[in-house]
């Protein structure tokens, strides 16, 4: 009697353990489970066997008609400004047609209430060229002597002509991750307004053709260099 009744709670104690150890592992395995579901990985949410349901998201731009916009906030110091408005019809810029010129060329901007192209845009930056009497190049320029020809002019300069080399439309799409970027503006007014300024940026320049160069024998020289003469 004794001995039939060691084996039944023998018995029992084995079937309980045998129980709880299997709803241990179920639980172990459904919270695994959940945390490495193929959706959770990445930034997509779908199935990484198959494209056939990952579609990017749609590229939303701004669809305010110019003069009715609002003006952009900069990303950071001295970024180039966003297009606030729809460019339909306006881009790509050509050779012979900028439209953009209609709205933003400082004698009709404040007319129309956009922002005016700043002088920066109308001064030629480019290296200072000599020319024989048949306008062929000659002396090539010595870059050490900062020969450069920074002339106000009364044209759009070439090399700003084309407004969507930096100045791009803002797309509205939702982020896959949140932008947590805080700039940290150099001017008070720098979300709004540009820090360069004519006087600060050229004064080390030869600005003037025929005028003095902050360069001297020394620096021609490179006589200061580790790397020699």
């Amino acid at each position: 009697m004794k001995i039939a009744i060691k084996t039944m709670l023998l018995a029992t104690l084995l079937l309980s353990g045998c129980s709880l150890e299997k709803q241990s592992s179920a639980k172990d395995y459904e919270k695994v489970d959940a945390t490495i579901s193929e959706e959770s990985i990445g930034l997509r949410k779908t199935d990484l066997y198959s494209e056939n349901t990952t579609v990017a998201s749609k590229t939303e731009y701004v669809s305010d008609q110019p003069m009715s916009s609002s003006r952009l906030q900069r990303a950071f110091q001295d970024a180039p400004p966003m297009i606030p408005h729809d460019v339909t019809g306006l881009i790509p810029i050509k050779k012979d047609d900028n439209r953009c010129t209609s709205c933003h060329m400082p004698d009709m901007a404040e007319a129309v209430g956009a922002t005016p192209i700043p002088v920066s845009h109308f001064t030629d930056f480019r290296p200072r060229e000599y020319f024989d009497k048949d306008g062929n190049p000659i002396n090539p320029v010595n870059n050490y002597k900062n020969e450069t020809k920074i002339v106000k002019t009364d044209e759009l300069q070439h090399a700003r002509f084309n407004c969507t080399q930096c100045h791009a439309p803002q797309s509205q799409g939702n982020l896959a991750v949140e932008n947590t970027f805080q700039p940290d503006f150099v001017a008070k007014d720098g979300k709004s307004k540009s820090s360069w300024n004519e006087g600060e940026y050229t004064r080390y320049l030869n600005t003037v053709i025929g005028g003095d160069s902050f360069v001297t024998e020394d620096d021609i020289a490179n006589k200061d260099s580790k790397a020699g003469y």
